[in-house]
């Protein structure tokens, strides 16, 4: 009888232990039990000034934005779990849980927003164009027909170009903005699409001189946060909490800190977002 008694522990203890340790690999990523509490945000791994991973640092303007929501929803630095959130993959990793939020510049138009919610804007960029420090051909949007264009899938900015402005673009799609720079200076394209901010990071840290923004934006891109559809509470403490980041002077700092040394100045007439949560900064596109 000990002996069975001895045998029924050591499998009940076996038994909390498993199940304790499948609970450490599965469960949401919101989890409040004790120093298990965690937030995952999804971010750019690739784009330097905005969301940039580098050894174990993640720097940029989205990071800083993300850690200040993060702590106003009572979540300190070393709870945030990051994670890379590709421009194609951003609603599929919202859907599907793998994040509570994405703060990826990432554009708020009404494609997306009928699948997820926004929260925001926290920032307001304009689409530009990146070329060679040399050259002339290209002086904006119209004059791209027959040129080679890159830019990200899943991203709207090809889409833009050909749908508004030059529909016999020849479109090269990468998986980051990164290789499209990288193909910009081998010539094998002629011209890199994206938002201002975006482009004058990369310019400014895997450039060196060779590549400069034409300085000719054609649209306005509200960045916003993604989050789960229907999580109203969420959005309502994501939209105060950017407005405390703009208010206490969080926000400018930030700003001025990704944008230092890359010659770019945000529009004024839309930074810092006013009228944060307004459904008036969907985009159509």
């Amino acid at each position: 009888m000990a002996r069975f008694h001895t045998r029924s522990m050591m499998a009940a203890v076996l038994a909390v232990a498993l199940s304790g340790s499948l609970s450490a690999c599965g469960g949401t990523s919101q989890s409040s039990d004790g120093d298990g509490k965690r937030i995952t945000i999804g971010i750019k791994f690739d784009q330097p000034g905005l969301g940039f991973k580098q050894g174990s640092s993640y720097t940029g303007l989205d990071t800083d934005v993300a850690r200040y929501v993060a702590k106003k929803l009572g979540y300190s630095e070393d709870q945030i779990v990051w994670k890379e959130a590709p421009s194609k993959q951003r609603e599929a990793l919202i859907q599907n849980g793998d994040v509570d939020m994405v703060v990826a510049t990432y554009t708020m138009n009404k494609a997306r927003s009928k699948v997820i919610d926004f929260a925001g804007p926290y920032f307001v960029a304009a689409q530009d164009l990146l070329v060679r420090s040399d050259e002339t051909g290209i002086t904006g949007p119209k004059s791209l027909d027959g040129k080679k264009l890159c830019s990200v899938t899943g991203s709207n900015s090809a889409q833009r170009i050909k749908q508004d402005y030059s529909s016999k673009v020849q479109l090269m799609e990468q998986s980051g903005y990164a290789e499209c720079v990288t193909a910009l200076i081998s010539g094998t394209v002629d011209a890199v699409t994206t938002d201002d901010v975006i482009l004058a990071g990369l310019a400014s840290a895997k450039g060196n001189g060779q590549l400069k923004v034409l300085g000719t934006p054609f649209s306005k891109e509200p960045y916003g946060i993604g989050i789960k559809k229907g999580d109203t509470s969420m959005v309502s403490k994501v939209n105060k909490a950017i407005e405390d980041m703009i208010s206490d002077g969080s926000w400018k700092k930030a700003v001025d800190s990704a944008t230092k040394g890359t010659g770019y100045t945000p529009n004024s007439e839309f930074n810092p977002p006013t009228k944060i949560g307004d459904s008036s900064w969907i985009q159509d596109l």
